[in-house]
């Protein structure tokens, strides 16, 4: 039989896209509905192993990908936001989210993706309400999604003709490893299991390939997925890379499980669709959502014993930071507003802790353009913010305690200091984007004022260590310090906007240069103001005068 090549590349690449879209395109949408709190979903409900596997199962039917959960998962443990334990439950979760799609799938509502994808049209290009935007965007990539199977199924049709075709299915029948390596390999050049199971669902459907033959490709697509993980994990904290890495091993070993019983479990497969009388897309559905969910409950005993063996094979000391809260504890507001006070102030201090580290990192980011400080030093931005977030709420609810006037007064001064510390983070936030537009840019300083910038980061460092050190021991002598070291700094932002327009005057340097070069000076000086602000309310703590 002739098989028009083109045609066929051409309707299944471009299917394929569509298909991708639709999926990338509804779970935006969802993402958009959701309000955006997808991490916040992961960051409260994993406080266990078990909250962990129903939060991944809901962000990943929320994003459509289990892909983006494992990666933002590894994100959180890279940022000490979850432990490995609970990043192992999520991503156990992530696998049977996953299976949803393949389920949309087996609907089979081909036939109205026309209309589908133009009612969601309808909802972003006619409506101002952002719900229904979002709406509309879930319904068009919902729509998408069907449309890129049907074109892709019919630039697959002719390959059941294919006899090529038909001895590589006899071969993946025959021996079933051949199909895990088809379907692995296939999901790491399209990146979404998703994709590969629908096109996998299509050709069963065509009766191109039989079920024998599709199940060891189908565990081969769940192995595929978890390179993007893997891709994620790289220089990322010893705790990320080992997550990225249980996800590898939860799904190996869950495939090596069903590949020993394969030949019971097509049986029972087909029982199924027979005695449900499943369509053969669903029957795939099925066969993954089965899979996945029988290799969470026979793996989720040994989560402790998972999360050992990837500690053995990636050994070290994981060097990220315990972002979250560590001392704000409710029941001391109710049991003991004064040791509540304390607790509270060692949070915020630890908070000052990171926005000193923040700036060393934005330090040398400007010195060598590293992208791993930038990242480190956003990490501990976002960090901040959180803090902020956790802390505030913990002092709002203290005031409602029966506090003594010298504790009222110390806990509006932690008020003061928690706002003070986030704008340093949000500043140093801001030196790090002016760095990264001079790299983009190609933005060259002169020696002279890189020095400069040297010498003032320094300068403003110094002062912030010592009016958070100040802050924690409540040192008079250390905050008048700082007001010293202020003063120095409003003084060297001075003279060096006038050296740069001296530099500017003889041409030594570019309009693009000097705005980058101020800029940064100016955010800087503004550190160094809510550093004063500690020290003054530390001062005023003590002498109530200054």
């Amino acid at each position: 039989m002739e098989i028009d090549v083109q045609r066929t590349i051409f309707e299944f690449i471009g299917g394929l896209g569509i298909f991708l879209f639709g999926i990338k395109y509804m779970g935006d949408g969802l993402q958009k509905s959701a309000g955006d709190k997808l991490r916040d979903i992961l960051d409260r409900m994993t406080t266990n192993p078990f909250m962990g596997v129903l939060a991944g199962i809901l962000v990943t039917v929320l994003l459509q990908t289990s892909t983006g959960t494992t990666v933002l998962t590894v994100g959180l443990v890279n940022a000490g936001f979850m432990t490995l334990r609970q990043a192992i439950g999520v991503i156990m979760g992530a696998n049977i989210g996953t299976t949803v799609t393949a389920f949309i799938i087996g609907i089979k509502i081909q036939d109205y993706a026309l209309p589908i994808i133009a009612a969601g049209a309808i909802l972003i290009f006619f409506f101002k309400a952002k719900k229904l935007q979002y709406l509309g965007q879930v319904v068009f990539g919902f729509g998408a999604l069907f449309l890129g199977l049907k074109i892709m199924g019919d630039g697959l049709k002719p390959l059941s003709k294919l006899q090529a075709f038909h001895d590589l299915t006899v071969s993946m029948s025959d021996n079933p490893i051949l199909g895990v390596v088809i379907g692995t390999v296939f999901t790491v050049i399209v990146q979404s299991s998703s994709a590969t199971i629908g096109v996998l669902q299509e050709l069963f459907g065509q009766g191109a390939i039989d079920l024998k033959a599709s199940l060891p490709v189908l565990f081969g697509d769940n192995i595929g997925t978890t390179i993007t993980a893997i891709l994620a994990s790289l220089g990322a904290s010893v705790a990320a890379r080992r997550a990225a890495l249980t996800h590898v091993i939860f799904n190996l070993i869950g495939a090596t499980i069903i590949l020993i019983i394969l030949a019971p479990f097509t049986k029972f497969v087909a029982f199924l669709q027979g005695a449900m009388d499943l369509n053969p897309e669903m029957t795939i559905a099925f066969a993954h959502g089965i899979f996945n969910v029988s290799n969470v409950i026979i793996q989720f005993p040994f989560i402790a014993l998972l999360a050992i063996l990837v500690t053995k094979i990636i050994p070290g000391e994981d060097s990220a930071i315990e972002y979250k809260a560590k001392h704000l504890d409710p029941i001391f507001i109710e049991q003991s507003p004064s040791l509540a006070l304390g607790q509270a102030k060692e949070e915020v201090v630890r908070m000052g802790d990171f926005a000193v580290i923040g700036l060393e990192e934005t330090k040398s980011f400007l010195a060598s353009g590293s992208q791993k400080h930038s990242e480190m030093a956003f990490q501990l931005e976002d960090a901040i913010n959180n803090l902020d977030r956790k802390i505030t709420d913990y002092l709002i609810k203290l005031s409602s305690s029966s506090l003594s006037a010298h504790e009222s007064e110390e806990h509006s001064m932690l008020m003061d200091s928690v706002r003070d510390i986030e704008r340093m983070g949000d500043h140093f936030e801001n030196i790090l984007e002016l760095v990264d537009y001079q790299i983009s840019n190609k933005v060259k300083l002169t020696d002279k004022a890189e020095q400069d910038l040297e010498e003032m980061f320094a300068l403003t460092i110094s002062t912030v260590r010592e009016s958070i050190e100040a802050l924690k021991t409540s040192n008079v002598e250390l905050a008048k310090d700082v007001m010293l070291k202020e003063e120095k700094i409003d003084k060297m932002e001075r003279s060096l906007r006038k050296k740069h327009i001296l530099r500017l005057n003889e041409g030594l340097c570019t309009g693009q240069a000097g705005i980058v070069y101020v800029d940064i000076i100016s955010n800087l000086e503004r550190i160094g103001d809510h550093a004063v602000n500690i020290a003054e309310a530390v001062l005023g703590e003590d002498h109530g005068t200054y």
